[in-house]
């Protein structure tokens, strides 16, 4: 898949080289942002732009360059707190740059490998964390549908955003029951997709 040009943000070489950066901003402000990576970086993006002209809500997609990275240098910071307890603590990169939107402010992690691979950063991100991925095997149609059965595409991500959203209270309940309507979440995939 071909993927989006780097954008021309500050930090972007160390945001790359430590595991993410913010690749585009909220339209308007922020309630939500998506954590992406590989190809579900179009799907974010898609899923932002869903957001701001269905539902009237910002979100921030960040680009995440590995998740793995992002887990050792938590690690890292939590072993480095345990051994120096009289020194300043560290602050895993992760925390530190999706602190600055308010710890209130959900986040959704979406990969197209499974849940775990996300999950992995989740206990250091400040909010409330959920992780979507193609958890499973066996399930052959068109991408597209694999996309929607495993709940990875952007209307999915839409619908998991409005979700978090409305378990905080920061939109109408009625939002994501509307959102699964609209974007035929509730049919079959085969369905949904014609």
């Amino acid at each position: 898949y071909p993927q989006p040009a780097a954008p021309d943000v500050d930090g972007l070489e160390e945001g790359i080289l430590r595991g993410m950066y913010r690749y585009a901003a909220a339209p308007s402000a922020a309630k939500a942002r998506i954590l992406a990576s590989g190809v579900a970086m179009p799907w974010a993006l898609r899923a932002q732009q869903l957001l701001a002209e269905d539902w009237g809500v910002g979100a921030d997609v960040w680009s995440v360059t590995s998740w793995t990275e992002l887990r050792r240098d938590a690690l890292a910071a939590e072993s480095h707190n345990l051994l120096h307890p009289g020194e300043e603590p560290r602050t895993p990169y992760v925390t530190s740059a999706l602190s600055g939107a308010g710890s209130d402010t959900p986040v959704v992690a979406v990969s197209d490998w499974i849940r775990s691979v996300p999950d992995q950063i989740a206990r250091w991100v400040p909010g409330s964390f959920t992780s979507l991925g193609t958890d499973g095997f066996g399930f052959s149609d068109t991408r597209p549908a694999a996309r929607r059965f495993f709940h990875v595409d952007a209307e999915s991500i839409t619908l998991a955003v409005l979700a978090e959203l409305a378990r905080s209270g920061a939109v109408d309940p009625s939002l994501p029951a509307q959102a699964i309507a609209k974007y035929k979440l509730d049919l079959a995939v085969s369905e949904a997709l014609t």
